[in-house]
């Protein structure tokens, strides 16, 4: 007696439903607009406390998130506003920086805000910010100097911010 299975009762094993997006990818067409070659760093606009902030550095480099005193300024913030920081920073000559404190503010970008400390430093700089990988991990932004752009999700759709030359 030979038996067979009625392989039609057989229910296939519950897949995980996964929501696939459009990834996130630079092309050619992202250049459009751009002057080539260059070695330009990643510089944006940014809306940080409700005021709009221009020559903010985008930096994968750095560990973190870091205002100049201009800025610290024109916000009208004093060092009262400041909390302790006591970690040392180091410049890229190795020296360590002298650091103010740090002020937590809504960064905006494209709509999307995110709460980003700031660590306070007492030096010039031709940037009034860096946002650091801190940023970009929590924005979930993905960026390239060669394209001048950093791109992340807003909702069900991706947002670009191009960088000025």
């Amino acid at each position: 007696m030979v038996l067979v299975r009625d392989c039609s009762s057989v229910q296939p094993s519950e897949k995980k439903l996964r929501f696939t997006r459009e990834p996130i990818a630079f092309n050619d067409d992202d250049l459009e607009g751009t002057i080539q070659p260059h070695d330009d760093a990643l510089v944006v606009v940014a809306r940080i406390n409700g005021f709009i902030v221009k020559r903010v550095l985008i930096n994968q480099g750095s560990g973190a998130e870091v205002m100049y005193p201009n800025l610290f300024k024109v916000h009208g913030l004093k060092n009262e506003d400041l909390s302790k920081y006591n970690m040392p920073l180091v410049k890229f000559d190795g020296r360590m920086m002298i650091l103010e404190g740090q002020i937590s503010l809504l960064v905006n970008m494209e709509g999307k805000e995110l709460t980003v400390t700031f660590i306070v430093v007492a030096l010039f700089s031709l940037y009034t910010a860096i946002l650091g990988r801190l940023w970009i991990h929590a924005m979930g932004a993905v960026l390239s100097t060669l394209h001048v752009k950093v791109k992340f999700r807003i909702e069900q759709s991706i947002a670009i911010v191009r960088g000025s030359q």
